[in-house]
């Protein structure tokens, strides 16, 4: 019998096709919304919260019509945690998730107990997920359901929220446009724009107050300011709220307090440097913060604060779950529609950045302080500090302190300093055995370094960084192997996948502490070619915990994986 040769019939498009009711529905979601490739991701969170997940029929439908291949759009839609991809024949999620956070200080708060009694409590129809760290430590263990936080969280409360059908997170009472107005805010906007505070004095300003960034990497701001507007422009803006950190929060803080001080912030940068247009990259995980921020751009843009001042464009950009977003270049490839992967360097974003413009990246809390350095002048700011650092510092503190939270205290602040003076001490039974000085790519130091300042360029010799500030406090009954391994868990989940050295490094670290006994030698060189080759932060801070474990803390380990001799010249293997 002859075989019967297929075809495809004439005028058929090759692969699969979007069905006419998949269209109609995207188009519908989609009415009256640009169908640029820079908004993929926004069209996707779009879709996903009107139907709960992905269906593969809409994501061939948003293809088709945003003239983009499926392969595009599949690829960018796998590669963010948030994203339920529901392909052909597979079930659809439950109507709703509670996602738990198994993050350093949710478990050291109970989140595995959480984690194993709200199956059984909420039943099938309610979905569990584990989840990295959602930026409210200092209530921890914190559950969210669907949008909602619970904080916090006990299987019975968590139980009440899903029972009481409240899915949305609830607007933070924050001080409002009018209000900050009324406070005098916009002043120095004001005064940079009408020519009474130059360019060039904003820029001395900021180098005497000896500002820096605050979201890990701690450039001088004002050179950074300089560099940017060096280049030939048309120039971009783009603000870092991906505080994606296990242990931090700070920005969130803010942000649902006072959230005009930083847009008066960004908008002075903005100003100073050129800046035609400013996009915020929020975390979705900060949905509460999200729907603040929309109303009071719109309250913003519809009374500038400065009579006949034209706004550069503000564009609120939507996260979707990835750690390695919080990287100033890949959170720039999200920007634009693309799977968070960092670009390798140089150019460096300054030069060649988003939509590739000269591009000033800025994170939540240093824009915050830029309008009261102005108010209050340099020397103010700098006139904070011990140790002869200088500036302020907001902390997120969290783990055994009797009183979590941001504490803004003095640059060059102690840890012990930190917790006995800000803090209320440590609780009832509990003594300082170790911390987390930047969360956690920021390393374990033991409580025999609890005097060292925390300030950048201080705990580098101590295998550490300050980073964010996230101050993560362990006391003697916690291990540090165990917070180290819950650590590198993390780091391995969040990995792009882009380089060998953090994909692959990552994983064969988790195996090799997975046990008592560690293998040493080959952790310290694994450590090191994870350093020097991986393409960016998370890769290379990503050896910290377990190479400050094996330096500090080596009475928790059980003796040494002995290394196998090599075999003899010419014997058989």
């Amino acid at each position: 019998m002859q075989a019967e040769q297929f075809r495809r019939p004439v005028g058929q498009k090759k692969g699969r096709q979007a069905g006419e009711d998949a269209l109609q529905r995207v188009r519908a979601l989609l009415a009256g919304r640009p169908l640029r490739r820079d908004l993929l991701i926004e069209h996707l969170h779009r879709i996903q919260d009107a139907e709960g997940c992905l269906p593969a029929p809409m994501l061939a439908a948003l293809a088709e019509l945003m003239g983009l291949s499926q392969a595009e759009v599949f690829e960018v839609a796998t590669f963010y945690h948030h994203f339920d991809v529901v392909r052909e024949g597979d079930r659809r999620p439950p109507a709703l998730t509670v996602r738990v956070c198994d993050s350093l200080s949710c478990r050291l708060a109970g989140a595995e107990a959480l984690i194993a009694g709200l199956p059984a409590r909420l039943g099938a129809e309610v979905r569990v997920q584990r989840v990295p760290c959602v930026g409210r430590c200092a209530e921890a263990p914190v559950a969210v359901v669907g949008r909602r936080p619970v904080a916090p969280a006990t299987v019975q409360a968590v139980a009440a929220a899903v029972d009481d059908g409240r899915r949305e997170c609830p607007l933070p009472a924050a001080q409002d446009y009018d209000a900050y107005r009324a406070a005098g805010g916009y002043a120095q906007l004001a005064r940079v724009l009408d020519g009474s505070l130059g360019r060039e004095q904003v820029l001395a300003e900021l180098e005497a107050s000896t500002l820096r960034g605050l979201g890990g990497a701690g450039f001088p701001a004002a050179r950074k300011w300089r560099t940017v507007a060096g280049y030939e422009g048309p120039r971009l803006m783009v603000v870092n709220a991906d505080e994606g950190e296990p242990g931090t929060f700070k920005d969130r803080h803010y942000l649902e307090r006072a959230p005009h001080r930083m847009l008066e912030g960004m908008l002075i940068a903005a100003t100073v440097v050129g800046c035609e247009a400013c996009y915020v990259y929020l975390r979705d995980e900060y949905a509460g913060v999200r729907a603040l921020l929309g109303r009071e751009l719109e309250a913003l843009r519809a009374a500038p604060p400065v009579a006949g001042m034209a706004l550069p464009q503000i564009h609120l950009r939507r996260g979707a779950g990835a750690y390695v977003c919080g990287e100033e270049s890949a959170m720039i490839e999200s920007i634009e529609g693309k799977r968070g992967m960092p670009r390798l360097r140089p150019p460096y974003v300054a030069q060649v950045g988003l939509f590739g413009r000269p591009t000033l990246s800025h994170n939540v809390e240093t824009l915050y302080w830029i309008p009261e350095i102005l108010d209050r002048g340099a020397a103010w700011f700098a006139s904070h500090g011990r140790r002869g650092r200088h500036g302020l510092r907001s902390f997120s503190v969290s783990g055994r302190v009797r009183e979590p939270g941001v504490k803004l205290a003095p640059a060059g602040i102690s840890v012990r300093e930190l917790i006995d003076e800000y803090c209320g001490g440590m609780p009832e039974g509990h003594e300082l055995y170790a911390y987390l000085p930047g969360g956690a790519s920021g390393g374990i130091l033991p409580a025999s370094l609890a005097d060292e300042p925390l300030d950048f360029d201080t705990l580098q010799r101590h295998g550490a960084l300050i980073g964010s500030a996230a101050i993560v406090v362990l006391s003697q009954h916690d291990s540090a192997v165990d917070a180290a391994r819950n650590l590198m868990a993390f780091f391995r989940d969040e990995s792009c996948g882009q380089c060998t050295p953090c994909r692959v490094g990552t994983a064969k670290a988790l195996g090799e502490i997975a046990g008592a006994r560690w293998n040493t030698g080959l952790l310290r060189e694994l450590s090191a070619v994870m350093m020097d080759a991986s393409i960016c932060g998370l890769g290379q801070a990503a050896p910290n915990p377990v190479a400050t474990v094996m330096r500090y803390f080596p009475h928790e380990l059980a003796p040494d994986v002995p290394t196998p001799a090599a075999p003899a010249a010419g014997a058989s293997r």
